[in-house]
């Protein structure tokens, strides 16, 4: 593994999603809109599992939606051309931390929407720092897990089909977690608590990424 192909390969990322401009706002826009649809039919919500299972609904399909294309780049000549110039573990690896920042922004992104919408009677009795330090980890580990889905759907010339067959039953445990504990910040439940949730979704978060970086190698060289 080396820091600087890595540090480079995000770089090139961040540059190619800047020359299509369009990538982001179309993220953007499918979150508010997704949210907007919702309060045309909730209006507003004060149930704590209703709120907090539907905010987790609307930020896993826009997971899917922005990962999805995480190795659709990766075709025919410029795949050749990066296998020549760095390691397949390092591209993995750049790949899953930059998609991780890009969930970590998405999921600010929907929580202020989703506030704002459906509104915040859900977070009266919540711990605040506990709940956005869930959503975030949360927001992690569904791009560790899913970067590695659709590495595999790319290689198998799927696509997002592909990935989302696979990617929902791989997902699920760590859903269950996520809805867990984010349902426990949400009642003001003590860290103590909770934090047996977090540790779990941490563990796979870590799981995630050692299988990426100890498969992908297989899936470039085919």
């Amino acid at each position: 593994m080396d820091l600087r192909e890595i540090a480079a390969l995000i770089t090139l990322e961040w540059r190619l999603d800047r020359r299509q401009k369009h990538a982001w706002g179309s993220l953007a826009l499918y979150v508010v809109s997704t949210v907007y649809t919702c309060y045309l039919g909730v209006k507003r919500l004060s149930a704590v599992p209703t709120w907090n299972a539907l905010f987790w609904i609307i930020l896993l399909f826009a997971a899917f939606n922005a990962l999805s294309r995480s190795f659709q780049r990766e075709e025919g000549g410029r795949q050749l051309y990066l296998h020549t110039l760095v390691h397949p573990r390092s591209v993995v690896l750049a790949r899953t931390l930059y998609n991780a920042a890009t969930m970590v922004v998405l999921s600010l992104i929907s929580l202020v929407t989703y506030v704002l919408f459906i509104g915040d009677r859900a977070l009266e009795a919540a711990d605040p720092g506990l709940f956005i330090t869930t959503v975030l980890l949360g927001a992690v580990g569904l791009a560790c897990t899913l970067t590695l889905i659709a590495a595999i759907a790319a290689r198998a010339g799927s696509g997002p089909g592909l990935m989302a067959i696979l990617g929902f039953p791989i997902v699920l445990p760590l859903l269950l977690a996520i809805l867990r504990a984010s349902k426990l910040a949400l009642d003001g439940v003590a860290w103590s608590v909770t934090g047996n949730y977090l540790l779990a979704i941490l563990a796979m978060d870590v799981l995630a990424v050692a299988l990426s970086a100890i498969l992908f190698p297989y899936l470039w060289r085919d």
